[in-house]
């Protein structure tokens, strides 16, 4: 015992202020990592590299030659086997790292009045979808560049207005199947293609546009707002979570909180506590 007192006494009093600051980088970084994979299929694939790993490792204590052989001359292979295997989790990492929000509030960004009267448009757009049972799906661009997703739709750059979305959407338009983006206070695009998220287990069957919604909302921080064909519910995507069946006025709330929108005049903003409730129906990529 007390050799081991000893030891632990000579081992801190040999630790300086750096090595702290280092364990704590290390551990923050691992952290986010954990974080980062949580509830996505990387989880498997790390399990199954683990498991590879543990082979080889027994193969070269056991002096297993060809098991040894291959494992020893595979590691390149593997290295890039991992990189494409967990491209977009690395892309999602990247992402959160480059987001430049200080950047982009210097050099100018539109005031939140602005974006509130953009939310009533978006808002009153979907009411009137909703009561002509059309599918809609509208992004909002926030910190993520979406430039990747409007190029596969069609160039509109123009105000955001109720009546211009409606018609957007209505069932003989040739853009109604795509998403419609808009950035700040512009609709920039229309007819978009969103990356579908994969068939989440226990959830059931969901429409295309959902999954849409949550392929987009896990590779970016995009918020976006579906109107369901089917069911004309209306939904909230954001985080690789769907929020169903709101009704305007908790709709407005959740947009105006996630988009850092001040509430227009007049309007009476529902309590913020509202999103910690269990009264909204939350599904997370698994």
């Amino acid at each position: 015992m007390s050799t081991f007192v000893r030891d632990a006494q000579i081992f801190f009093s040999n630790i300086g202020w750096r090595d702290v600051v280092d364990v704590l980088i290390v551990a923050f970084l691992l952290y986010q990592v954990l974080k980062l994979i949580r509830g996505t299929q990387a989880v498997q694939l790390l399990l199954g590299v683990g498991v590879l790993f543990f082979v080889g490792f027994i193969a070269s204590q056991l002096h297993l030659r060809m098991l040894d052989f291959l494992f020893t001359n595979g590691s390149q292979a593997i290295l890039l086997a991992l990189i494409v295997l967990f491209q977009p989790e690395l892309r999602r990492a990247l992402d959160q790292v480059g987001r430049l929000s200080r950047v982009r509030a210097l050099v100018g960004h539109h005031g939140s009045v602005a974006i509130a009267q953009v939310v009533d448009e978006v808002i009153r757009a979907a009411g009137s979808l909703q009561e002509r049972r059309t599918g809609a799906l509208i992004v909002f661009e926030r910190e993520t560049g979406l430039e990747n997703v409007a190029i596969t739709g069609v160039r509109v750059d123009g105000e955001v207005t109720a009546e211009m979305l409606v018609t957007l959407f209505f069932p003989n338009s040739p853009l109604h199947d795509g998403a419609a983006i808009i950035r700040d206070t512009r609709l920039v695009a229309a007819g978009c293609v969103l990356p579908l998220a994969d068939a989440i287990p226990g959830v059931g069957r969901m429409g295309t546009r959902h999954r849409a919604a949550l392929g987009l909302t896990l590779q970016s921080d995009a918020v976006v707002l579906i109107v369901s064909e089917e069911t004309g519910l209306i939904s909230v995507a954001s985080q690789g979570k769907i929020y169903r069946g709101l009704d305007q006025a908790k709709l407005h709330d959740m947009l105006a909180n996630l988009l850092g929108a001040e509430p227009v005049a007049g309007r009476v903003s529902i309590p913020r506590p509202f999103l910690r409730t269990g009264a909204l129906r939350s599904f997370r990529q698994r």
